[in-house]
């Protein structure tokens, strides 16, 4: 559509203001020049803005965690704060010191190897991020080069003060001055979805005094300067003032005001000058700086690994101790006791007179020697495994969205096993939960209703066959027809064969189906573009449900097509001729809607010169303005409104009346005359005059239109509620939209108590007006305080009740509710209701309640969005999913997982969360354990050997137990293991709640594991060495010496943790098995080639296996008697539990095994023992439904006949 053709829309006239009329209070605009607003812009003028003081930062972005500079200092430091990795580099220094119990390079390496692996992770992840920064960072924009020129340069270039031109569907590269745009009102349409989240066009005007700059060549010699706030995070507010020439200054307000990120819409070009750039403009002064995020698990593993340094340090001290002792007693009678040690080859370790400091020396000897219970390969470990599971995440088809060929994509791997704890997931609305769209899908005209279209809360809960919708469409083909067909046409999902095609003419209320058209086609302030090419019209709207509304009236027959400033014409279908007319609607006033009106109405004189007063609002006010000549169909739209509320529809009712001359004349007048006030009770004048016309209406009917979730929202909602996880929803939009959506997703239903704390009431407006603002911003905290002790009052009452509670709260209320002295008692607030909707919230807010939830103890919060709105609420939370939609990359980029749609929520967190979690836990308590286990053989031989230091087995056995003979099966366990299917995750969601409580990485199983380590490495050292320190080992008659104990003691470890590992895998793969006993092969290998090499290489290993354990059969039995009695404790442990104790996911386990997966009966009675009350969803709207017909039932058959009970009738 040509620039041209929009100029004839007049859009000044439409929505009642002129240019340049940027109205700002005296009191802001003195603040210009003080602490807080001294930035001074020098526009289109480059030379004096490099003379004067003031420089600003370019217009670069970063979202990486690392700069090129700060790569190795940060990654080192990230690297260097896990504990473990800082006691191995103690110990790797320690290593080149005679001290040592084994060589430096056996220590040194391993520890190279982990920091290096991981710190390559850390390089390529943030390298993507890179890649989006300066994909962003090089977008092109025009900008005005001299002489009226404009040229093509980048984003990244751009400097304060510069003039850019942006076209039509282009993001706004900075913040800007709105100077000018291709209308001859100089005003544009902006996007701001990205922003707040909210879809509806935002109007933006520029000042009349730059207005007339419509062409490149105007700014030749343009010239001014901006005085204006500094860099702020406020995005609705601004102040600031603009100087043309010597003496000519306008004052600057919001609707100047273009913002980064936000998106050029239905403006050809506009023309503005930067004042914020880069991380001065508002959206990133709304964000935070990438944060170094750490699961809790992880967390909780370090503390794991001080209580193992704990064991270290006392296990070392009491050896020094009974050393030093042993040491200084070593001599009697003048002979050694110890002359095996031989002191005397030695200065000071063995020597009786230096016992103290022999003491002090195998103190850090057997630091070094223990540090096997310190697991080193357990960071690199679990690296390897996050990265593979991560893959998996990424490859999942059913996260894999076909239409915009989308993946699910793990863009960090840190975070796998939280996605298996979240208990609050913290959701934007706009874009997250909805596509953007709204659909015409029901109404009622007449006390009629009419549409047979099914919404998304009905589709999900039709699928439940014991819910009514579910019965309907069992015993209706017709109905269940219905619910598979959709419209192809956007906005209009509207079925119905007795007012489709024009037959609405044969109803018998035909004259109110045509008043009810007639406000669907006239009452709006939508824009028709007519496709030149095929003359098909769209429409372009304020909102996404007027569009729906002007679609759907040309759906029935009356074609909206042009617009001009003093008329609305409309292809009309008569109800007389069955014909379609043209016919022309003269536009008097538009009394536009408001959040505090909610309505909107319009005054026009049809063809037949009568004055009408067409209205549409809530029916929380339309009840109220209804005549009493007008309410005749009021009962039986209330009814359907209910039905339709239900149905998660959004309802407008629609009304109208005649005016007469006088009566309009008179309302005009009133109307110019307020309008022209310079009066701070100018909007309550201009209220009431409205107030007084828009009275005594007639009843029309009702609206229902859907707010379009995505595919499969409520079903997500519903399951991530069974599985006891509570669904915030922090939205940028209007109180009203927010709550329609709270319904259409089953967050909200009829009859849940609404707990609304709002700043947009009349006492608080009141307020607002005081000329004292400290003390007027101290009365607004005070009635927002009391509103939220009044709630907690109310929580109370419904914990005795049973009775669930919805919090609802707007932007302005939450920015007290926030403060240091009232968050905590909101906190409270909020976790007690069954959902929280916070409306008007803005990007910092957003952040600020997700770092508060993010304080409880034990919690773990989810944030997901796709604007640039949610970028610091996903870096505040514990894990933030970005949605990859259609609108901007800046959540994605800003996010630890992108997928394509909320519904992937459901299979991310239910399947591989839970996976990922159980996976992960099962792998760090099989490593202590497995580590501990190997630990006290080494502390048991120490005993054994008069703690002389002396390790138990050769130095490349001890290097390479934790990478050949037990790392495999341990990364097996943390890739492929499942306890139950990703089917039966979905079915039983519950099981999720195993991750949220930290069933499976609890002290008391971290402590069981250790404890099961100690009994296994007890049983393996006593049990080999009471049967070999005595027994013939050789045919010779030799016992056993220290080199073919140490490889039997070993042997024996390598089978009992390897053949652990196969005890507590449930889903065996191939792979498992091959890791499992290839391990074990692959010692038996190790030892025989190993025990090949020279002597001088192989040392105490040198051919002990073949010439002294593989011969001897006490060998082999030994091994196997070890491995039962080992194992023993764990698998006597492990049935007891299973059999009298099992959690839930063995529950499950069972059914599957016992083939009753798909009776409803035990599954049910299987859900029961362990699932919680679900508050929200369509499953609590169904059980809802169900006591509510019940208590009806129960009242209609008290109700008393011929004066008897009904139950003794």
């Amino acid at each position: 559509m040509t620039g041209g053709r929009r100029r004839r829309h007049h859009f000044s006239k439409i929505h009642a203001f002129s240019c340049g009329k940027a109205s700002m209070k005296q009191d802001e605009h003195s603040l210009i020049g003080g602490p807080g607003f001294s930035r001074k812009v020098y526009c289109n003028d480059a030379e004096r803005a490099m003379s004067s003081l003031y420089t600003y930062g370019d217009n670069y972005v970063r979202t990486t965690k690392y700069t090129v500079a700060t790569f190795l200092p940060k990654s080192l430091f990230e690297q260097f704060r896990r504990v473990a990795n800082f006691y191995f580099l103690v110990v790797a220094i320690l290593s080149f010191f005679p001290i040592a119990p084994y060589s430096a390079v056996s220590n040194v390496i391993p520890l190279l190897v982990v920091v290096a692996a991981t710190m390559a992770k850390e390089f390529i992840e943030d390298f993507q991020r890179k890649k989006q920064d300066i994909e962003m960072n090089n977008r092109k924009v025009k900008v005005h080069s001299g002489d009226g020129v404009f040229n093509q340069s980048k984003w990244r270039d751009l400097k304060v003060g510069d003039i850019v031109k942006v076209e039509k569907d282009e993001y706004f590269p900075a913040d800007l001055i709105l100077l000018s745009s291709n209308y001859e009102e100089a005003i544009c349409y902006v996007d701001t979805m990205n922003l707040d989240g909210e879809t509806n066009l935002k109007l933006k005007q520029a000042l009349e005094g730059t207005s007339n700059l419509q062409e490149d060549s105007s700014f030749q010699n343009f010239k001014a300067v901006i005085r204006c706030e500094d860099p702020n995070a406020n995005l609705y507010a601004f102040v600031g003032s603009l100087e043309l020439g010597d003496d000519q200054q306008y004052p600057l307000a919001p609707q100047q005001l273009l913002l980064r990120d936000s998106k050029l819409k239905n403006t050809d070009f506009i023309y503005g000058v930067v004042i914020f750039t880069g991380h001065d403009t508002k959206v990133m002064q709304n964000s935070t700086d990438p944060p170094s995020k750490r699961s809790k698990i992880e967390k909780r593993m370090d503390r794991i690994i001080y209580c193992l340094f704990f064991l270290l340090i006392l296990v070392s001290f009491i050896g020094s101790i009974f050393f030093g002792i042993w040491t200084k007693q070593d001599i009697k009678n003048g002979r050694m006791k110890r002359w095996y040690l031989m002191p005397e080859h030695t200065e000071v370790y063995y020597d009786p007179d230096e016992a103290v400091l022999a003491a002090i020396l195998h103190f850090l000897t057997a630091l070094m020697l223990y540090g096997y219970f310190i697991p080193i390969s357990l960071y690199v470990s679990i690296e390897v495994v996050k990265v593979l599971q991560s893959i998996f995440i990424n490859q999942d088809l059913n996260m894999y969205h076909e239409e915009t060929d989308k993946p699910a994509h793990a863009r960090t791997s840190n975070l796998n096993e939280e996605l298996g704890q979240v208990d609050t997931i913290l959701s934007d609305k706009t874009g997250t939960l909805t596509c953007n769209s709204m659909e015409f899908i029901k109404c009622s005209i007449g006390g009629v209703a009419y549409g047979r279209g099914f919404t998304e809360v009905e589709r999900a809960l039709s699928k439940r066959k014991d819910s009514y919708f579910g019965r309907k469409m069992k015993n209706d083909q017709n109905v269940a027809k219905a619910a598979e067909t959709k419209s192809n046409i956007k906005g209009f999902n509207f079925m119905d064969e007795r007012i489709m095609n024009g037959n609405w003419v044969r109803q018998p209320n035909a004259n109110v189906i045509q008043n009810f058209l007639k406000v669907l086609a006239v009452c709006h302030t939508a824009i028709p573009e007519v496709d030149e090419a095929t003359g098909k019209i769209s429409y372009e709207a304020e909102s996404p449900d007027e569009a729906a509304f002007v679609v759907a009236a040309r759906e029935f027959g009356f074609e909206f097509y042009e617009r001009s400033h003093a008329a609305i014409s409309l292809h009309e279908l008569d109800l007389q001729s069955n014909m379609k007319l043209e016919r022309s609607y003269n536009l008097l006033n538009v009394l536009e809607f408001s959040s505090a009106r909610k309505r909107m109405s319009v005054i026009v004189r049809d063809h037949k010169g009568k004055l009408l007063l067409l209205s549409k609002g809530a029916d929380s006010v339309m009840f109220e303005l209804l005549g009493k000549n007008g309410r005749e169909f009021e009962e039986q739209t209330k009814y359907h409104i209910n039905e339709y509320a239900d149905s998660g529809l959004r309802t407008l009712i629609l009304a109208y009346r005649e005016l007469d001359e006088q009566e309009y004349n008179q309302f005009n007048k009133e109307l110019t005359d307020a309008k022209n006030l310079v009066s701070a009770d100018q909007e309550q004048i201009v209220e009431d005059i409205l107030q007084n016309i828009e009275k005594d209406l007639i009843l029309l009917g009702a609206t229902a239109v859907e707010d379009k979730l995505q595919d499969g929202v409520p079903e997500c909602i519903d399951k991530l509620a069974q599985a006891g996880i509570k669904l915030w929803v922090l939205t940028g939009d209007k109180m009203e939209t927010a709550i329609n959506i709270g319904f259409a997703c089953s967050l909200l239903r009829q009859g849940m108590k609404q707990i609304i704390i709002n700043s947009d009431t009349p006492e608080i407006k009141t307020l607002e007006k005081m000329e004292d603002k400290s003390a007027s911003e101290a009365a607004i905290k005070a009635s927002v305080v009391q509103q939220i002790t009044e709630a907690k009052k109310l929580l109370s009452k419904s914990d005795d009740n049973s009775e669930a509670l919805a919090l609802i709260i707007d932007g302005k209320s939450l920015a007290y509710a926030l403060e240091d002295d009232v968050k905590n008692v909101f906190l409270e607030l909020a976790i007690g209701c069954a959902s929280v909707i916070c409306c008007r919230s803005s990007p910092k807010q957003k952040a600020l309640v997700t770092r508060l939830v993010k304080m409880r103890p034990g919690s773990t919060t989810l944030a997901i969005g796709d604007g640039a709105n949610d970028v610091g609420m996903l870096q505040e939370a514990d894990i933030g999913i970005g949605i990859s939609g259609v609108e901007g990359m800046q959540a994605v980029m800003s996010s630890d997982i992108a997928i394509a749609q909320f519904r992937y929520l459901e299979r991310l967190l239910l399947v591989h969360g839970h996976w990922c979690y159980r996976r992960i836990s099962s792998m760090i308590c099989y490593f202590f354990y497995k580590n501990i286990t190997f630990g006290f053989t080494l502390f048991f031989y120490e005993i054994y050997t008069a703690f002389s230091g002396q390790a138990a087995y050769n130095d490349w056995f001890m290097s390479f137990y934790n990478v050949f003979f037990t790392s495999l099966p341990v990364i097996a366990l943390g890739v492929f293991d499942q306890d139950v299917s990703s089917k039966l995750c979905l079915k039983f969601p519950l099981l999720y709640q195993e991750g949220v409580q930290n069933l499976l990485f609890s002290w008391k199983r971290i402590i069981g594991w250790a404890l099961n380590g100690v009994a296994s490495s007890t049983i393996i050292f006593f049990f080999c060495i009471r049967a070999m320190e005595h027994q013939a080992f050789r045919e010779g008659g030799q016992v056993v010496d220290f080199q073919v104990l140490g490889a039997t003691v070993y042997t024996c470890v390598v089978w009992v943790v390897n053949c652990q590992m196969a005890l507590s895998i449930t889903y065996f793969t191939y792979i498992q098995h091959l890791f499992i006993w290839g391990s074990i092969v692959m010692w038996y290998i190790f030892l025989m080639a190993y025990g090949a090499i020279d002597s001088s290489i192989s040392t105490t290993a040198y051919k002990v296996f073949t010439e002294a354990c593989a011969p001897s059969p006490s060998y082999w039995i030994l091994t196997l008697l070890v491995l039962v009695a080992a194992l023993l404790p764990y698998f006597a442990y492990s049935t007891i539990q299973v059999r009298f104790f099992p959690v839930y996911h063995q529950m499950v386990q069972w059914i599957r095994k016992d083939g009753q997966v798909n009776d409803p009966e035990f599954c049910d009675m299987v859900r029961q023992r362990s699932i919680r009350h679900t508050t929200v969803g369509f499953t609590a709207r169904l059980e809802a439904s169900r006591r509510f017909e019940a208590s009806r039932r129960s009242e209609i058959s008290l109700v008393p006949v011929d004066g008897k009970p009904a139950e003794n009738q």
